[in-house]
């Protein structure tokens, strides 16, 4: 059997106070305070009748408080007053056809107001906490979740200058036993044929379009006031980090989905946010150091103190970020470490500021010389390298760079033929990143959106290379590089394209360094990705309608520094990308 569901009775006391002072009362006042009364009355009567009829109060109930608050007025009336005891014993108690004379005390307006306010607020709280009249309505528990998501498809042609350096030039270089130096390793990636024939396996002068897709659903939960957690999958490829694209022309195979994110969010206390797993990005940053697409894995701490003066909002993040766990063989750990400063002022309801100043240390991700390996041969008699257990852990793999970092073949094995070199990074990085951003609506109907970044990696150091790369082959070689990086940004419009209208227009100007921050974390599209690049994105986005919006960006880059080292100073890399997105919101 469906129970039935069980109500709290609204205000008793205001209730009863009310039904008491307007139900059946007849007061010898003036007319006004009379008909004020009697639309007292009328209306607790509808409230008792429409409690009544939702189920609230019984109808037994009802009438037993109707008659409770008329006995209580009858008795109110005749009980004489100690005060002034020769009035009250000569007060008639009925009139002259012997019907009772009921008299309570004069109700002021502002008394009669207040319990009008009092029984209306209980009974829409009760209504709110109840959902009186909602259809279907739901477990109040479903209210603690929330699910979120987008859909993006885009059309993408990337054109690659005819006049770019060949990837036959790297894949000779390599071979050719240079001085093991580049900032596009996998340019010279190749593949090895039976009659030891090499070829070339990448390009850097054929265009290239398609089409994308990218999915995310997301869902966070509030457990309680403190406690939070977050999930989210997307599409993508699981090696990528930084891009959430699935390329369309896989014969209708279906896609994969991964998690993107899956955390724990605590908030102690109003001042101080904790996350802990893989968390959406925690710093003030732009996608010069960061890619929008990217996720962090480890635990964060934001503090915030918004009331240290008028307008100023001033916050600190700590996190704690493993790259690479200790385990066998053995690897010494990586990890970054980062903390910002930063705080946000709101000059005016019209203007707003942002500031930020953060450091972030990556420990033993630099490269070194690896000579854990000796001579030896194989079945055939051939000269092939015997490596050790610890062998490549000075490597940065090829999974997780992009290009634009100035990297070193670690391994010297310049003696063995067709031999993949293993490349490593050729600076330490702790780079220091000034962001800022401001916000102006005073230009109605349009906003403008400024915001700029700069970096510096306080770790570059040419001295420090040399100590770590002792082959032969890189004695005295200047590996170049740059250490800096800015990005200046431009935003016209509505600060964000929702509704069917709404637009904006962006202009980015970007010119960063070969090792001025990681090229493994920034942006993966101007430039197809890394550092060592500068160039503009122009961008627009029109709201088509609720949530769903069309997009275009037009980006140019080309690189600063040779792609490949002083032996190739001419070493060039230039192309052109356009996308059109179709995004839709839910």
């Amino acid at each position: 059997m469906k129970s039935q569901p069980t109500h709290r009775w609204p205000a008793p006391s205001a209730l009863a106070l009310a039904a008491t002072l307007a139900l059946g009362c007849n007061l010898p006042a003036h007319a006004d305070e009379r008909e004020s009364l009697e639309t007292l009355r009328q209306t607790t009567r509808n409230l008792i009748d429409a409690l009544v009829e939702s189920g609230v109060l019984t109808r037994d109930k009802a009438d037993a408080l109707i008659r409770s608050a008329q006995d209580k007025a009858l008795a109110e009336s005749t009980k004489p007053d100690p005060a002034k005891p020769e009035t009250a014993a000569a007060r008639p108690t009925t009139t002259a056809d012997g019907k009772p004379i009921l008299r309570v005390p004069y109700v002021p307006e502002s008394v009669r107001q207040q319990l009008r306010n009092e029984i209306k607020d209980e009974v829409i709280a009760q209504a709110r906490e109840e959902r009186w009249g909602v259809p279907n309505a739901s477990s109040s528990w479903t209210d603690r979740i929330k699910l979120d998501g987008d859909i993006r498809f885009r059309y993408q042609r990337d054109n690659q200058n005819a006049n770019n350096t060949p990837a036959d030039t790297y894949l000779n270089a390599e071979l050719g036993n240079n001085n093991g130096l580049s900032r596009a390793p996998d340019f010279a990636s190749y593949l090895l044929r039976a009659n030891s024939t090499v070829l070339p396996t990448s390009s850097t002068t054929d265009d290239r379009g398609r089409e994308r897709l990218r999915l995310r659903l997301g869902m966070s939960a509030r457990v309680s006031d403190e406690v939070g957690v977050g999930v989210r999958l997307a599409t993508g490829n699981a090696n990528d980090r930084v891009s959430t694209n699935q390329t369309l022309g896989q014969n209708f195979n279906k896609y994969n989905l991964y998690v993107d994110r899956a955390f724990i969010r605590l908030d102690p206390a109003e001042w101080v946010t904790i996350q802990a797993g893989r968390i959406p990005n925690p710093w003030f940053s732009t996608e010069m150091t960061w890619s929008e697409n990217l996720n962090f894995e480890g635990v964060a701490a934001t503090f915030r103190y918004n009331e240290l003066q008028e307008g100023l909002s001033p916050f600190f993040t700590f996190g704690y970020f493993p790259l690479r766990e200790n385990g066998t063989p053995r690897r010494t750990a990586r990890n970054l470490v980062g903390a910002q400063l930063g705080t946000g002022w709101d000059l005016s309801s019209r203007t707003r500021l942002k500031f930020g100043a953060a450091l972030y240390d990556y420990h033993n991700i630099e490269g070194r010389t690896d000579t854990d390996f000796e001579d030896g041969t194989d079945s055939n008699g051939n000269r092939v390298p015997l490596v050790g257990i610890t062998y490549g852990q000075f490597e940065y793999p090829v999974g997780l760079r992009q290009k634009g970092n100035t990297v070193f073949e670690i391994s010297p094995m310049s003696g063995y033929d067709n031999i993949n070199p293993i490349w490593g990074l050729a600076y330490k990085f702790r780079p220091l990143v000034l962001t800022a951003s401001a916000a102006f609506s005073h230009f109605s109907p349009f906003n403008v959106m400024l915001s700029a970044e700069y970096a510096r990696n306080l770790a570059f150091s040419k001295s420090d290379f040399r100590e770590r790369a002792t082959d032969e082959r890189l004695r005295g070689v200047d590996p170049g590089g740059s250490a800096e990086g800015y990005q200046l940004k431009l935003g016209i419009g509505a600060f964000e394209v929702r509704e069917a209208g709404d637009w904006q227009v962006q202009l980015t100007y970007r010119r960063v360094g070969s090792d001025a921050v990681l090229d493994a974390f920034t942006d993966s599209d101007l430039g197809l990705g890394g550092t060592n690049l500068r160039g503009y994105i122009l961008g627009a986005s029109y709201g088509l309608y609720r949530n769903t919006s069309l997009g275009v960006r037009y980006m140019a880059a080309e690189n600063i520094d040779t792609m490949l080292n002083k032996s190739f100073p001419n070493a060039r890399y230039q192309t052109n990308s356009l996308q059109v997105d179709l995004n839709v919101r839910f």
